[in-house]
């Protein structure tokens, strides 16, 4: 039953797509790459409702952004590289013109990266896609604020190291990473790699093809070799099997990190009471208990504005608040471009100068409805991901919900700088980008 509502919500709003919209010109046009059907549903869904009712609320309470409604354009990826590709080509001159895109998968942002360039169009890629576009003098249409794989693998370590009791302890234990085999879960091998150097642990990479409901010779190998900690970069279904498979085997739940897009509500509650203590790190806080969900849910919700009407009990899911972090970047980001161009009628360039001028303190957090939520944003020509931090949330089987372990800490940046500039300086190479000059 849940499939054939996803199946039918995505129906609808491919067929809102395809019809013509009266009035679009005066909107702000938002495509939305979503996925609602497939082995990725799962997370796709909540990200996308989160992302979705973000906008509905400003429409609907504020009257848009500075009186601009903004138009959330659906289009269903089926997280399917080619398709996502399509979706772009199909919605980027709706209009008066997409404003931004937030693909949702790092294989589609490796493909539209030369086309938003081209368009000057911004690509806004939340935790996920190339780490070294956070190089804005080669990158200048790519965002990826406020953390990237790369990040999220050296606080994972990070993790390892506190409870382990110091780096040193680190030395002849064993990590396994078991990781979706696409170009997503093969962004933290170099730095997982970089780090065994330094710290002197053995890593073990273990992929799992798509879309991951195949995991028993995995694990019989997790099980042979014995690892310390095991990390996971997976994805739908693929996170669902692996923590089911790592209970078989009695892996201790505690020692097992996911990296934020294996640490959903969805993920763990298939395997019951054998998913507690599981982990992962995460960007944003976790639960409903801010008062930015409380308007969603009187202005969205209660007035039948939601394109999901039946997930409202489901607000506050992990995937679902960083749909409306995401949401808050781009909103702010539109109104940063206004002010700065003195116009309420943006474009997608203009848009671009808003996120390389976006700032969102803790004073600010608090007036959007959501003190406490996330770190300080703070974006510039140069720096497109900005300042980062990042937390561990545990699984808490009994309540059935996750809880903030840790701080919220800084990622090592001394060890990702240099992979940064090096992976961007040859991608500028190849492409023949000369880096601009960032005052």
């Amino acid at each position: 039953m849940k499939m054939f509502k996803a199946k039918m919500v995505a129906g609808v709003l491919a067929a809102s797509l395809l019809a013509p919209v009266a009035g679009m010109a005066n909107e702000l046009i938002l495509p939305s790459l979503d996925y609602r059907t497939g082995p990725y549903a799962p997370g796709g869904i909540p990200y996308a409702n989160g992302y979705a009712d973000y906008f509905a609320l400003l429409n609907e309470r504020d009257g848009g952004i500075n009186g601009v409604m903004a138009k959330v354009v659906p289009c269903e990826t089926g997280y399917n590289t080619k398709k996502g590709v399509e979706c772009y080509e199909k919605t980027k001159d709706i209009g008066s013109g997409a404003l931004a895109y937030l693909p949702l998968s790092t294989g589609i942002t490796y493909q539209l990266i030369p086309k938003v360039t081209q368009d000057k169009i911004p690509l806004v890629t939340i935790g996920y896609g190339r780490t070294s576009v956070s190089n804005g003098k080669v990158f200048e249409y790519v965002f990826n604020p406020p953390a990237t794989y790369w990040d999220g693998a050296t606080v994972a370590v990070k993790h390892v190291i506190d409870t382990e009791g110091g780096a040193d302890k680190l030395k002849g234990k064993k990590i396994a990473l078991v990781y979706h085999n696409s170009a997503y879960g093969k962004e933290p091998i170099r730095t997982l790699e970089k780090l065994s150097e330094q710290l002197g642990f053995e890593l073990t990479l273990l992929p799992v093809d798509h879309p991951g409901q195949e995991q028993k010779a995995t694990w019989l190998q997790i099980r042979r070799g014995r690892p310390d900690w095991v990390f996971m970069w997976g994805w739908g279904v693929m996170n669902q099997v692996a923590i089911k498979e790592a209970a078989s085997i009695r892996f201790p739940m505690e020692k097992f990190v996911g990296v934020w897009w294996s640490g959903g509500e969805n993920d763990v509650l298939p395997a019951g009471d054998d998913a507690h203590g599981y982990k992962a790190v995460n960007f944003v806080n976790v639960g409903a208990d801010f008062p930015l969900h409380k308007d969603i849910k009187t202005y969205v919700y209660g007035k039948g504005k939601a394109v999901d009407a039946d997930f409202e009990s489901r607000i506050g899911e992990t995937h679902y608040n960083r749909g409306v972090y995401a949401g808050v970047l781009v909103a702010e980001a539109i109104r940063k471009a206004m002010e700065i161009h003195g116009t309420d009628q943006v474009t997608a360039e203009m848009v671009k100068d808003g996120f390389e001028h976006l700032e969102i303190s803790a004073d600010k957090w608090a007036e959007l409805g959501l003190a406490g939520f996330t770190g300080p944003v703070n974006v510039t020509c140069a720096d497109h991901r900005g300042p980062s931090s990042i937390a561990v949330q545990q699984w808490d089987a009994k309540a059935k919900k996750w809880a903030i372990i840790s701080d919220f800490v800084e990622p090592m940046d001394d060890v990702t700088a240099p992979l940064i500039k090096a992976d961007s300086e040859a991608y500028a190479k190849e492409n023949g980008i000369t880096e601009r000059a960032c005052n």
